[in-house]
């Protein structure tokens, strides 16, 4: 059991975080950027500390600020949340490197999983089928182009880093490609700390259909089952349906021990 756990993260995810940590009785340490300061969440800790300004990149991004806190509120762990660096390598081998323990994967499988490109050519190698998709996109532009003709149009463009549906932009001609990868940089790296991107073959109109895996260091692996996730708003899952509906359960045990064997 942990003594003392650092949060960091905001808003409803480091009030989740807290509230458990609390039924739990271990000791809670949260942040805050200085927009925050006055968020109600913050008083179920039992310490906080500033970090910085509002800008995301300057306070719950900023790597430096937060293993500083992590030095001096002396937690033995750091619960990341999910977003922000709860999928950054570097960070979470940071955290291990002072001896404390990071509440999520090990740094190689965020490695390898947590940056899009990395976890499809890793799942490929492995034999998954895989939707049509380009690398990472340099600054050529008739690389660009030529990357989404080999895609096929409509393409989206994605953010290699992070998730939420954050930068997610459909693009259904070549001539408003390049302005569609700017604006998407942008948001990426400022969700994100990383302006990477690619492109996926947009599929329209599709099911959204996840399995939740749960492994542990040990070697064991568990499916927790399927859920629909089709119902969004601008790439935000609004609804999701466990089980998914219209699906042989022989259907979803084939996809589920498939995922589990890789």
């Amino acid at each position: 059991m942990f003594a003392k756990v650092l949060v960091v993260n905001r808003g409803a995810v480091a009030s989740r975080v807290l509230r458990a940590l609390r039924l739990m009785g271990i000791q809670s340490v949260a942040v805050f950027s200085e927009a925050d300061r006055d968020l109600p969440y913050l008083a179920m800790a039992d310490e906080t500390y500033c970090i910085g300004p509002a800008e995301a990149k300057l306070s719950y991004l900023n790597q430096d600020a937060l293993l500083q806190v992590l030095k001096s509120c002396g937690a033995d762990a750091v619960h990341p949340g999910y977003g922000f660096l709860s999928e950054n390598a570097e960070f979470a081998r940071k955290v291990q490197q002072l001896g404390v323990t990071f509440i999520g994967p090990d740094p190689k499988w965020i490695d390898a999983m947590g940056h899009k490109t990395n976890a499809r050519s890793l799942m490929a190698n492995a034999g998954l089928k895989m939707g049509s998709s380009s690398g990472l996109l340099n600054d050529d532009p008739q690389e660009i182009l030529a990357a989404a003709e080999s895609v096929g149009y409509p393409v989206l463009i994605k953010p290699a880093s992070g998730g939420g549906g954050i930068g997610m932009t459909p693009v259904h001609a070549a001539e408003n490609l390049l302005a569609a990868v700017e604006k998407a940089r942008g948001l990426a790296g400022r969700a994100f700390g990383s302006g990477e991107v690619y492109l996926e073959r947009l599929y329209e109109n599709p099911r959204h259909i996840e399995f939740q895996i749960l492994a542990d260091k040990f070697g064991s692996v568990r499916h927790l089952f399927e859920r629909d996730c089709s119902v969004q708003r601008r790439h935000q899952k609004v609804l999701e349906e466990a089980p998914a509906p219209g699906i042989s359960d022989k259907a979803i045990e084939a996809y589920a021990n498939e995922l589990t064997r890789l």
